[in-house]
């Protein structure tokens, strides 16, 4: 077998068949084999599936297993020389996979990849990037002093981390997790992903582990719409205009806890704590600088008091973790 396809689904049948539909119709140039994983949808969304595509393999989960676990799974009883982790909500174009697996044979130092991944319009999406020391661009959504550090960063002329526009091939250190192509046999050494994490910041840390044994490329010529959302839209009633940026909701309780797991497993634990603090340390400038925004602007101010104290809750939760995180005890972060 070339290359062992995985797609987790939550709830997101019609998803599902749309991208095996495209797998179907563009990969022709090696043998694959599909494997659907999941996450205890009880939804129909089996027989649904197999209905349509009988040749795919499923994998049940017997509860949400979130993205890392049900990808291992996944992984465990994959046959492929390559394993291609693939979101359900992308769409295949061009010879994609085709593609992407021919540009990764021709390099031979390299142990992944990742493609350009579009929007539904055909704009681009950010497909990879480079690390921050420290994770300090995990800061960048804070309401008050993200703005400060992004305007700083701006003044210093800092590289921007993140790959929008894949112009020409380019190794990157981290590709996003909604198509990542990576050698099987890499995994003997580098491990699958960290299977603490629920959902978020997994294929960072993942990545981190897969750079010590070669290097990972954005491949230009491949494209993958990516329709972004389609499944952690349903678990978390979120818009994906929201993105992460929104550090008040439930979607953000988790992205902050997965970050701060990510920080201290990737860059110990002085640079877990900096990160932390300074998130502990928004609280009373978010109250300030909505007080003065509020004084200024009146009701057209940014952020609202809820804004507030929903940030201060998700803080509440995170500290609840603090010395797990700490620590890096084994423990499933899924925040409910």
């Amino acid at each position: 077998m070339d290359v062992s396809i995985i797609i987790i689904n939550y709830k997101s049948a019609a998803l599902v068949m749309d991208c095996i539909q495209s797998i179907v119709q563009q990969t022709s140039a090696g043998s694959y084999e599909i494997i659907v994983v999941d996450n205890d949808s009880k939804d129909g969304a089996k027989e649904k599936i197999l209905a349509a595509y009988p040749e795919v393999v499923w994998l049940q989960m017997d509860y949400n297993a979130g993205f890392a676990r049900a990808n291992n799974a996944g992984m465990r009883i994959a046959t492929g020389d390559y394993f291609l982790i693939l979101n359900a909500d992308t769409v295949i174009l061009d010879k994609a996979i085709d593609k992407s697996i021919a540009l990764l044979k021709n390099h031979p130092g390299a142990v992944g990849c990742g493609v350009q991944l579009l929007n539904t319009d055909g704009t681009t999406q950010i497909s990879g990037a480079h690390f921050i020391k420290g994770g300090l661009n995990t800061l960048l959504p804070l309401p008050y002093l993200g703005r400060m550090i992004r305007y700083l960063g701006y003044k210093l002329q800092s590289t921007i981390p993140s790959v929008q526009h894949v112009q020409q091939d380019i190794e990157v250190d981290w590709v996003v997790g909604a198509y990542m192509l990576v050698k099987a046999d890499v995994l003997k050494s580098s491990g699958m992903f960290d299977e603490d994490f629920f959902m978020y910041a997994e294929e960072i840390e993942w990545c981190a582990r897969l750079r010590k044994q070669g290097k990972l490329i954005l491949f230009a010529e491949p494209k993958v719409t990516h329709i972004g959302g389609g499944t952690s839209g349903d678990y978390y009633n979120t818009e994906e205009s929201e993105n992460g940026k929104n550090l008040w909701n439930r979607k953000g309780r988790q992205i902050i806890v997965s970050n701060m797991v990510r920080i201290r497993k990737q860059f110990g634990i002085g640079w877990y704590l900096i990160i932390i603090g300074t998130y502990v340390f928004e609280i009373p400038v978010f109250a300030f600088c909505l007080l003065t925004d509020q004084l200024i602007n009146g009701s057209k101010a940014t952020f609202k008091w809820q804004n507030v104290k929903d940030y201060i809750a998700n803080i509440a939760v995170l500290l609840k973790y603090f010395f797990k995180i700490l620590f890096n005890k084994t423990y499933f972060y899924k925040v409910a």
